[in-house]
């Protein structure tokens, strides 16, 4: 064969292969070949290291920057201002209103005064008295020394005017035994006056309040009207001696009597008809002379506790 006839023919064949591969259908172009992205854990370890200031703090990865904190912080229980509006009221004692107030007699004996037109004697006398004589004879300490009236019983009458409640006592006391004085005057014979300036506010109080008074009488230290005391126990905030009450005391056989009048700035109450408060009236015994001793007691008031307003009974004024 002819060479250059050869060389012709394999340039003619390459020439329509060429022209033939640019037409032929559904011919897919090849992938371009794409060169690796270089690995950047390889890249860091071969940057410059970063050199950070010491006065700098460097972020922490598990912190939000500061600036990413909420402009208004969430109050904590201890920044919560004790307004009215949210804490709850404070609890308070509910008193009773005056619509409300009772003015019932409490079951210990009630005890009438009477208002006085004419100024008494206080002398001890009981002639020129006129009111009512109430029974003291309900023992109410020391039963075992109590032996029967002639040992020790008494009996009261009870009055008043704008200025003093008039109190005269009588007692039945074979003997006379009164060694004692001021916050001690209760170890002799002697008389006791329980008064409740304010019995309609703590009616069912059965503990001892500031307007709660005992006040003790003794119709004299040795004899009966020699050294006369007035002595107050409670309020213990106003205790000791009392020098405003009046007293009268006299003596015969087998009996001793007391008349006190008790000013009522004493109680700190203005008096008026158709008041009421609680009331008792008491009287202690001693029999042993040259002691000091409280051997027993008598009252109007039979259930009478000192420390239980509850069990004085009432006393309520008239004109």
């Amino acid at each position: 064969m002819n060479i250059k006839r050869f060389t012709a023919a394999l340039v003619l064949i390459a020439v329509v292969a060429a022209i033939a591969g640019c037409n032929l259908p559904m011919r897919s172009t090849p992938t371009q070949f794409v060169f690796p992205t270089p690995n950047l854990t390889m890249t860091a370890i071969f940057k410059p290291p970063v050199v950070i200031p010491p006065t700098v703090t460097p972020p922490s990865p598990t912190q939000p920057p500061a600036t990413a904190a909420p402009t208004s912080a969430i109050p904590s229980p201890t920044s919560v201002p004790a307004t009215a509006t949210n804490l709850p009221p404070a609890p308070t004692r509910v008193l009773p209103t005056s619509t409300s107030l009772p003015t019932n007699m409490r079951q210990q004996p009630s005890v009438e005064a009477p208002f006085l037109t004419k100024v008494l004697m206080i002398d001890g006398d009981w002639s020129d008295w006129t009111a009512k004589a109430y029974p003291a004879t309900s023992v109410v300490f020391g039963r075992s020394n109590w032996k029967d009236d002639a040992d020790l019983e008494g009996s009261f009458r009870v009055a008043w005017d704008n200025n003093f409640l008039y109190v005269a006592i009588k007692v039945l006391d074979d003997q006379y035994v009164q060694g004692a004085t001021g916050e001690n005057l209760f170890r002799g014979d002697s008389a006791e006056i329980l008064f409740d300036a304010n019995v309609s506010a703590d009616f069912f109080d059965d503990s001892l309040s500031a307007d709660d008074f005992q006040l003790g009488i003794s119709p004299g230290k040795g004899s009966v009207g020699q050294n006369m005391e007035a002595y107050l126990w409670y309020p213990s905030s106003k205790a000791g001696t009392v020098s405003g009450v009046k007293i009268g005391a006299v003596r015969s056989e087998g009996i001793w009597r007391v008349e006190a009048a008790i000013p009522w700035s004493i109680f700190g109450v203005t008096p008026a008809n158709g008041q009421h408060y609680g009331f008792a009236v008491s009287v202690s015994d001693n029999d042993k002379a040259g002691e000091n001793l409280q051997q027993s007691m008598v009252s109007n008031a039979a259930e009478r506790s000192l420390a239980d307003p509850t069990t004085w009974g009432d006393l309520t004024l008239k004109k």
